[in-house]
């Protein structure tokens, strides 16, 4: 699983231009909307210079930028929207953890965005980035994905009021859509630790107590990505009063809140899943103590069986010349015969008692 290593990243200045995430061979592709209530345009893979073109800051100009592996084109770019180099080399690290960072004319937000592999149980992780200005909303994505295909569709046909609002809303919609990831994340292990609780049920195999230790890593993962996210839904509130950054619609706060409202109930859901990973492991190791208390338990029974045995064999093993019972014609099927009513008297004793 590729974690978020917040202390253990690579060290680099905060100033550094250099791409530290895995998805280096993806070039860099654009796409511009420009929207506003009657009129949509939609333009890609332009140079920055041809997308100037078509920016409209009368309407709401949405750039979403995929792959960083071109440092010179980003460089461009930060140039050409005045986006210091300490933004943009957070942007390109991809170690840090979510943030919020509010300037006059400019509130950057980075997250990361996750979802279930399709093939393992790890967790499939990408940060995004957003920075927003007056009638611009500029996203930086790691790759390619389709993480926003339903919000760029709302847009074409202008369905909701995604059209009639500013780019904070869309800031809003876009934030909302990566928060429905980790409900999907959640989801899956959720659906993961119902098979794995069946499975305690059924087997003791210790592979079960690996992967129980596996989703609990996933668990404590998801937390950690969400409690920056938390901290950071709840530090725009300050936005309102601190009259640093004025683009957000006053009437526009109380939907990030819910996006904090959904951050809290996702810790919830967490605590609840990790506690029902925590009694599936409780479960495990009963029944391994319970299934060898059985096998102690058989075995004692067999052990106490067999001593009075033992100890008659052992009686008349002895030899001595003064044992009359040595020279009794029938002594062998006597005792014999005694040893048997022994162990029937011991067994009939042991159920009665329900001890087996």
């Amino acid at each position: 699983m590729r974690k978020i290593k917040y202390k253990k990243g690579k060290r680099l200045q905060p100033y550094t231009l250099e791409y530290t995430g895995l998805h280096r061979n993806k070039e860099i592709e654009m796409q511009l909307f420009v929207y506003d209530d009657c009129t949509v345009g939609e333009y890609e893979n332009g140079t920055i210079a041809n997308l100037e073109k078509h920016i409209d800051l009368a309407k709401i100009n949405w750039l979403n930028i995929h792959g960083l592996t071109d440092i010179n084109l980003l460089k461009e770019i930060a140039d050409h929207f005045s986006i210091d180099d300490f933004m943009l080399a957070d942007i390109l690290n991809t170690t840090k953890r979510t943030k919020l960072e509010e300037e006059k004319d400019v509130l950057f937000f980075n997250i990361k965005s996750m979802l279930p592999s399709e093939t393992t149980d790890d967790i499939r992780v990408e940060q995004i980035s957003f920075l927003l200005k007056k009638g611009i909303l500029i996203s930086f994505q790691e790759k390619r994905s389709d993480f926003f295909t339903h919000i760029r569709e709302r847009i074409r046909t202008n369905s909701g009021i995604v059209r009639t609002k500013n780019a904070d809303y869309l800031l809003y919609i876009l934030l909302d859509a990566i928060i429905g990831n980790f409900y999907i994340t959640l989801e899956n292990e959720e659906d993961k630790i119902e098979d794995l609780i069946d499975m305690t049920k059924n087997s003791a195999d210790p592979i079960i107590l690996e992967k129980i230790e596996k989703h609990r890593d996933n668990f404590n993962f998801l937390k950690r990505s969400i409690i920056p996210l938390r901290d950071s839904l709840y530090d725009i509130k300050s936005i309102k009063e601190d009259n640093v950054f004025n683009e957000i619609d006053p009437d526009n706060f109380s939907f990030f809140t819910r996006l904090h409202q959904k951050c809290l109930e996702l810790l919830e859901q967490i605590e609840s899943d990790m506690g029902s990973l925590e009694s599936a492991s409780n479960f495990f190791f009963a029944a391994q103590t319970h299934k060898m208390n059985e096998i102690m338990k058989t075995l004692t029974i067999i052990s106490v069986i067999f001593i009075p045995l033992t100890f008659i064999v052992g009686v008349y093993g002895m030899n001595f010349d003064n044992m009359p019972e040595l020279r009794a014609h029938n002594g062998y099927y006597l005792v014999m015969a005694f040893m048997f009513l022994v162990v029937i008297g011991m067994v009939f004793y042991f159920k009665r008692r329900r001890w087996f």
